[in-house]
């Protein structure tokens, strides 16, 4: 007689595929896209149907995420070249023949409409960290000058749109994985000198850089206006300084404690622009304050943090490199908008992981955290099988 076996139920069935998750990664997760909620709540309730859009945006980068975690970092590996390739000609694309809104040319149709730019936040480093690992144990000064030659034809061709804050974005991911691969910091010293330098040279000579008619000829015109406006925000407070002052003046009003939820005065009187998405972090400061901000700060330290000890433990220097340039494209996501924000970095349209509205960029941190996955899964997997001894 035949042995009968019991079917495995539906939860059976799909708890294996959790197996090798790292618990503390998706607490972590689960902390920063409970805190998304809460604001967006607050700063969306009465635009429409942002609130409902915001989880149905998460839940769409969670499910990207499960996807992307079940696929080893060997094959993700193999479609890094092909994902450039692919992004690099679709950016040709936008630049001959892209379509054209509030004066940026950014989107193609290829049947849809989409942002070829966002494909290379994770193919930028997916190529790079490709590279680096065909080249282990052999590298030499020409491989980081043909990394650095990758890495800069997409961004400039994404600069060429122009989206500066995007550029910023895949040069800032792209630049950790060349670091993380050994970069000498004899070659990484001048120009962090360099720049600090001419930082100081903008700020000393801006009456005279940013007068009426001044023409910056490695910057588009907006581009110039938007330094200048951090410069000195008063120089027109009630048009392009708009943004800035009211940011500062509602992170300010919140205090140590915040204001309360929902109580946000700036906020609800529809004094802060774009409160569901660039400055959403104004309108969180206000209702939350000090502690708010603290404990969102802890929350992408965290994030940051153990996505470093997740490259640390990675299997192969793909991996660690894949890593730690999700680690570093969190950071700059929350550097940037935070900073640009609090009115010390210009305003580059860069949104703050899990809390700004926006399905595009939900999508592409739900993939990035879905490589990250992949690698801690990969290793703690490795870790898990059966070590047999002769």
């Amino acid at each position: 007689m035949a042995a009968e076996f019991d079917k495995p139920n539906i939860l059976q069935r799909i708890l294996p595929l959790f197996r090798g998750f790292d618990p503390l990664l998706l607490l972590i997760i689960a902390g920063m896209a409970s805190l998304g909620l809460l604001a967006m709540y607050s700063a969306g309730y009465d635009h429409g149907t942002r609130f409902a859009d915001h989880g149905r945006n998460m839940l769409l980068a969670a499910a990207i995420l499960f996807v992307v975690a079940q696929i080893p970092p060997h094959k993700l590996m193999a479609v890094a070249v092909p994902l450039y390739t692919l992004g690099v000609v679709l950016l040709v694309a936008v630049l001959l023949f892209g379509i054209t809104r509030k004066g940026a040319q950014r989107w193609v149709n290829v049947g849809v409409v989409i942002q070829p730019s966002e494909i290379l936040k994770i193919a930028g480093p997916l190529m790079l960290a490709w590279w680096f690992h065909q080249r282990e144990g052999v590298l030499r000064a020409i491989d980081f000058v043909v990394a650095f030659v990758l890495l800069m034809v997409p961004v400039a061709l994404i600069m060429k749109q122009p989206d500066l804050g995007t550029a910023l974005l895949v040069m800032a991911a792209g630049l950790s994985v060349i670091f993380f691969a050994g970069l000498p910091w004899k070659l990484v010293v001048p120009p962090v000198v360099l720049g600090a330098v001419g930082i100081a040279w903008l700020i000393w000579n801006e009456p005279w850089l940013c007068q009426d008619g001044m023409s910056w000829y490695f910057l588009h015109d907006y581009q110039r206006t938007r330094v200048c406006t951090l410069l000195d925000p008063m120089r027109d407070p009630l048009g392009r300084g708009f943004h800035i002052i009211q940011g500062m003046i509602a992170i300010g009003s919140g205090g140590v404690w915040g204001k309360g939820f929902m109580a946000g005065t700036q906020t609800h009187l529809e004094f802060i622009p774009e409160r569901t998405t660039d400055f959403i972090f104004a309108a969180f400061s206000e209702e939350f304050g000090l502690i708010g901000n603290l404990c969102l700060l802890l929350g992408f330290l965290l994030l940051v943090w153990r996505g470093l000890a997740i490259a640390v433990k990675a299997q192969n220097l793909f991996g660690r490199l894949m890593a730690s340039a999700v680690a570093m494209i969190f950071f700059t996501y929350a550097f940037v908008n935070m900073g640009m924000v609090s009115g010390i970095l210009p305003v580059v349209g860069v949104p703050l992981p899990f809390i700004s509205y926006g399905g595009t960029a939900m999508v592409t941190l739900g993939l990035a955290l879905g490589v990250l996955m992949s690698v801690a899964r990969a290793q703690r997997l490795s870790m898990a099988e059966p070590k047999h001894t002769l």
